[in-house]
């Protein structure tokens, strides 16, 4: 384990749960494109993630939990035994290389499309995304999706869990489980996607209660010290609009805060917000703040540690970063010494599939 010489909490060996972590920054969660047709990860992946394995916690890209869930071509699932054994070799890799590594459950919604999952998407409401959707074909206009029945509901629910009891099988850590970025949770929790008159819909108890079952079947299924939840509160990526979003949120950390989690994930996190303090003072565990480095913008000169620091000092416990992982595979060393940031390149590589843009940025012994 690295020793922390430069002063700052942000390198300090720590714990999540009875997880030891070598520092309080992790890799989030970024969709990027390299598994197979199929879904399952490839060797490039495996290369990708133990790079960088010094963070103190890796959370993989979004995974989907089932075949209608899926959002993009080549994104991983874990669903089958392929899956698994796929996984298996990507977090063999980061832990013989000393890293720790949670997956990211994401059930796209109506953020899909028949050409890459082969079936109409489905969602709260018949609510077609309100833009192109990406496929391996090209652009797409976006199509309606079909409302899930009750029983459909559950059997999404029985998904998550039973890729949950996968991913501990494929060597990961814990899973975290996806509200976040407008996909199927978020689409729950939002006014304008969701549209349902029964005990899913309406009230803000009823549009918190699909994430809340699906937390709650993951949990049991794998034990909640092994569980997060990411959160984007006000967020409108993927055409969402909240509309109570002072109000969701509460109601969800609330529902929530007794569970025994490992941590809630707050995305795109503003320390001078009253909502974000509002959730860390009704938080009682670790809560993961993911700082606002500007929105497919450059990356700040620090790599996003001014940004860090005043998170964790806001209270914080950990501190995600995603660009600036994507661009940089040894991130610790060169936040804590102060070393040059390498830019990310050409925003298309981040999706183009292949080593250009993904396993070839330079480590300062490379440079």
């Amino acid at each position: 384990m690295t020793q922390n010489t430069s002063g700052s909490r942000l390198f300090e060996a720590t714990r999540l749960g009875p997880l030891p972590l070598a520092n309080r920054l992790v890799m989030a969660p970024l969709t990027r494109n390299r598994a197979a047709a199929d879904g399952v990860p490839t060797p490039l992946m495996a290369t990708y993630y133990a790079q960088r394995a010094t963070a103190g916690l890796i959370i993989a890209e979004a995974t989907t939990p089932n075949a209608v869930g899926r959002t993009y071509a080549n994104i991983p699932a874990l669903y089958t035994d392929a899956h698994v054994a796929g996984w298996r070799r990507v977090t063999d890799a980061v832990r013989d290389a000393g890293g720790r590594m949670f997956v990211q459950l994401q059930h796209g919604g109506r953020v899909g499309h028949p050409d890459t999952s082969g079936a109409v998407p489905v969602a709260p409401s018949e609510v077609a995304l309100p833009e192109h959707i990406h496929t391996a074909e090209g652009p797409r206009e976006a199509v309606a999706p079909r409302e899930l029945t009750v029983d459909e509901i559950r059997a999404t629910v029985a998904d998550f869990a039973a890729a949950a009891r996968r991913a501990v099988d494929a060597g990961f850590e814990g899973v975290e489980v996806h509200a976040a970025n407008g996909y199927l949770i978020h689409q729950f929790l939002a006014k304008n996607t969701n549209l349902r008159t029964d005990g899913y819909g309406g009230t803000v108890e009823n549009r918190v209660r699909f994430a809340v079952e699906v937390v709650t079947a993951v949990a049991e299924a794998i034990g909640p010290e092994r569980v997060g939840v990411r959160v984007s509160p006000g967020v409108g990526v993927n055409g969402i609009e909240e509309g109570d979003t002072e109000a969701i949120y509460p109601a969800l950390v609330a529902a929530l805060a007794d569970r025994g989690l490992a941590y809630l994930h707050v995305v795109f996190a503003d320390p001078e917000q009253p909502l974000f303090q509002e959730i860390r003072k009704a938080w009682p565990g670790a809560l993961i703040a993911n700082p606002v480095l500007g929105w497919g913008g450059p990356l700040p000169a620090d790599g996003g540690r001014a940004a860090a620091e005043r998170l964790l000092a806001a209270g914080a416990d950990l501190i995600s970063l995603g660009r600036s992982f994507l661009a940089n595979p040894d991130l610790v060393t060169r936040l804590r010494t102060g070393a040059p940031i390498n830019a990310v390149r050409d925003g298309g590589l981040m999706y183009t599939g292949g080593a250009a843009g993904y396993t070839d940025y330079p480590t300062l012994d490379a440079a």
